[in-house]
């Protein structure tokens, strides 16, 4: 749990790297109530911060230009937070340079007091990760660009590749998402006219364009890429009626596998699956009662696998 102390110490951090934030946008990076923030807000001023107040559609909070302080010391939770999340950047193949990696890392150690940096090193020693391959990783310049395009809402030109085919098009940027260990762009194509799902590692080339557009409102770039994910045309359409809360559904169901609907009886899972042997264990790992309501093959697939089943526990 944070330290109230922490928190106003990660505002002053947050002005003074990004120059102005709004107060709901610190609200959700510290996961506080805007009423929070502005107490923080008042810390700091108490504290003899010169953070000022300003007013208006862009308005925020900010230093007094040119008030800068020394670098702060990084506490240990800090120091592990960040040492941490560079070896798992590492291991996820995130697109980065691995010598940018190690100098962070080198930098880290580098202002750290002894004991802590010791811990540290010890934590980088001693911390494995199962080694698997990694799948395709996009640039890293180009997730920056991209990313830069969405926050500045600036269409960009792509030339991307999809099944060998290449085209070219124009592509209002909507939102990033990774998952899975891919990267993925959402967004208006202007040559299907329609929010499509690009991935990141299939852009061959990509430009930003002098056109800027708005995202349309309460859109997710997350749950578009969700629903793509576990409706996609490929293999079997399986429809099944799990008994159970929507609540605990979404807990044992991993998000992108299936659009889950609550329902007066339970939760209806809709999903596209390539092999039915595979669902027909998945539903049964999930130790919930269940309906299948399509397709017929897989109740097939349901009583082959307890035939199974009953043949190896009948063994000796």
């Amino acid at each position: 749990m944070y330290h109230p102390t922490t928190r106003v110490l990660t505002v002053l951090e947050l002005l003074q790297s990004r120059g102005q934030m709004g107060g709901p946008e610190l609200a959700q990076r510290l996961e506080v109530e805007l009423r929070t923030v502005r107490r923080y807000i008042a810390m700091l001023q108490d504290m003899g911060i010169p953070v000022e107040t300003t007013r208006g559609p862009g308005g925020g909070y900010r230093l007094r230009p040119g008030f800068k302080l020394p670098p702060l010391m990084f506490t240990d939770d800090e120091a592990l937070a960040l040492t941490f999340s560079l070896l798992v950047t590492r291991r996820q193949g995130v697109p980065t340079d691995p010598h940018a990696l190690e100098g962070a890392l080198a930098k880290i150690e580098r202002v750290l007091p002894e004991g802590l940096r010791s811990r540290v090193q010890a934590l980088q020693s001693s911390v494995t990760f199962l080694s698997q391959p990694a799948p395709p990783q996009p640039q890293s310049e180009w997730v920056l660009l991209l990313s830069s395009a969405v926050q500045q809402r600036q269409r960009v030109h792509l030339r991307y590749r999809s099944w060998q085919k290449d085209s070219e098009r124009d592509v209002d940027p909507y939102g990033i998402v990774l998952h899975w260990e891919n990267w993925y762009m959402v967004g208006w194509c202007h040559l299907r006219r329609d929010v499509r799902v690009f991935r990141l590692d299939r852009i061959l080339e990509v430009n930003l364009e002098a056109s800027t557009f708005e995202i349309p409102t309460d859109f997710d770039a997350l749950e578009h890429v969700l629903n793509l994910l576990a409706t996609a045309e490929h293999g079997w359409a399986v429809e099944v009626l799990i008994e159970t809360t929507l609540e605990d559904a979404q807990q044992l169901i991993p998000a992108g596998m299936a659009v889950l609907e609550e329902t007066a009886t339970g939760v209806l899972f809709r999903a596209q699956v390539q092999r039915l042997e595979w669902m027909a264990h998945t539903l049964l790992s999930w130790e919930r009662p269940f309906i299948i309501r399509q397709p017929e093959a897989l109740r097939e697939a349901l009583r082959t696998l307890a035939l199974e089943a009953n043949r190896l526990a009948d063994r000796i």
